[in-house]
């Protein structure tokens, strides 16, 4: 087992690494930079060293040298910056030192998602349909000629990207020139490559992944899938566990085919194999990311298996310790996604100091956050503030305890994305998972406010008024002035 791990990366993923290096007796080293100096990663770890490089966390020689300086004979890289390249992973294993996920051969097989897909395709699977290439500044000719023969809507994405940030979606042929520059701007400045690909846009459609675990010998295991369907943008608001509306022979094909998607690709460690499904059921191949998820949350919730630990013992070289029999796929959970942002202004990013932070508790509720009172949200990272996740032995319990959680919920001092959250988990559509992809632009636009709200609001913006203009003074009554209650007391 590993001694030392450096965490290369920040926020709330960086907390739950920690917690999970503890339980497992490993010691944590923490990065950081000037913005993040209050950050709770760098108050929890057993160590802090400040990363002083202007590329910040995607400087990988100045990790790797942080790494050697230290001791550390591992690195985990959390999600995004460094957890999908190839490159950092064998230069790390010259050193060596040990990259926490996929193996290099792994990841490079997959990150250049058109290869993937061919791939994949070959092999008889299904697939998104997409372009046949990726393509750079220099094809747009090409690249229009394709668009016109997959056909709009479209998507326009990262060649090393897929689904997610750099994704752009293009609606009509006259938005395509626009979109190709905010496409190949975002491509590079995500993931340092100019090329982008194509995907036809499918509508209605559930974004479903399934995740696999798999250890040096070949096994591999399932954990269910998780559904993905409300986004806005391309980030994933709202993720659910189990996906709605499949039955059982569809379930199991689901999990069959994600196990030799990750057989192929000869995925180890985490994978998520991630789906595009019609409203019958029939699954399209997408993209296989192999990192820890984002809202993997959702999958502990559901499995009571820890990921992050699971990581780390494969990356160890131990064996797979779960047989697919011993996965328990109990109850129904969800994860939503809190971020320091305003909805109502085009998601303006909010930094700044959380004056009262109020986080919800109680039965089979988790809060994953970096955040507390009187800390810092800075403005130079990612929005996101904190994932909550319920559990309950159904789906309309899950909703009602999220419902819950979300109005004991209370942040001030910045903006943030609670409402729209709060009005997502009320919805009927939501309730009874008749929801579509268009569930969350809808709560954006709804001008509606509930009563309780408006309640709530009037009376906070009474006493801010009498604040404000001094009108709230405290008096002591006029009868207790001419002081007979003091005579009184003399007898």
């Amino acid at each position: 087992m590993f001694k030392k791990i450096l965490i290369a990366n920040r926020g709330e993923i960086a907390v739950r690494v920690i917690r999970a290096c503890r339980e497992l007796g490993i010691a944590s080293l923490s990065l950081y930079q000037q913005p993040d100096q209050r950050s709770l990663h760098v108050r929890l770890a057993d160590e802090c060293v400040p990363l002083e490089s202007a590329a910040g966390f995607m400087d990988q020689a100045e990790i790797l040298r942080l790494a050697l300086r230290a001791g550390a004979d591992a690195i985990h890289p959390g999600y995004g910056y460094l957890a999908e390249r190839a490159d950092f992973i064998q230069a790390c294993a010259a050193r060596g030192i040990t990259v926490i996920g996929a193996p290099a051969a792994a990841v490079a097989a997959v990150s250049d998602k058109v290869p993937a897909l061919e791939r994949a395709q070959a092999a008889g699977f299904a697939v998104v349909p997409h372009s046949t290439q990726a393509f750079t500044e220099d094809e747009r000719a090409a690249l229009r000629d394709e668009a016109s023969r997959l056909g709009y809507p479209l998507k326009i994405k990262a060649r090393h990207g897929g689904r997610g940030r750099g994704e752009t979606l293009v609606a009509a042929p006259e938005q395509l020139e626009r979109a190709l520059d905010v496409a190949f701007a975002q491509a590079q400045a995500f993931y340092a490559d100019r090329s982008v690909y194509l995907e036809k846009a499918l509508s209605p459609a559930r974004s479903v992944s399934v995740l696999v675990l798999a250890d040096h010998a070949g096994r591999r295991v399932h954990l269910g899938e998780n559904e993905s369907t409300l986004l806005l943008g391309n980030q994933k608001i709202l993720v659910e566990s189990a996906a709605r509306h499949l039955t059982p022979a569809q379930r199991s094909d689901l999990w069959h085919t994600a196990l030799d998607l990750a057989r192929l690709f000869g995925v180890e460690n985490l994978a998520s194999i991630e789906f595009l499904l019609d409203w019958e059921g029939a699954a399209l191949f997408s993209e296989i990311k192999a990192r820890l998820s984002i809202m993997h949350p959702v999958t502990e919730a559901l499995t009571r298996v820890d990921l992050v630990q699971q990581q780390i013992r494969l990356a160890a070289g131990e064996p797979l310790a779960l047989a697919q029999e011993q996965v328990s796929l109990t109850g129904w959970a969800m994860t939503c996604r809190l971020t320091a942002e305003d909805p109502w202004h085009n998601f303006q990013p909010a930094p700044g100091q959380l004056q009262s932070v109020r986080w919800p508790q109680g039965p089979e509720v988790r809060v994953d956050t970096y955040v507390y009172a009187g800390g810092d949200v800075p403005a130079e990272y990612e929005t996101l503030l904190a994932k909550l996740t319920t559990w309950a032995p159904d789906r309309a319990g899950c909703v009602a305890r999220l419902r819950r959680a979300l109005s004991e919920l209370s942040l001030s001092g910045i903006a943030s994305n609670l409402p729209l959250l709060r009005r997502i988990a009320a919805d009927p559509a939501f309730a009874d998972g008749s929801y579509s992809d268009e569930l969350a632009a809808q709560a954006l636009d709804h001008q509606d406010q509930p009563e309780d709200e408006l309640r709530r609001l009037a009376a906070a913006a009474a006493i801010l008024y009498t604040q404000r203009t001094g009108q709230f003074q405290p008096r002591v009554p006029e009868r207790l002035l001419s002081g007979w209650h003091r005579a009184d007391r003399s007898f």
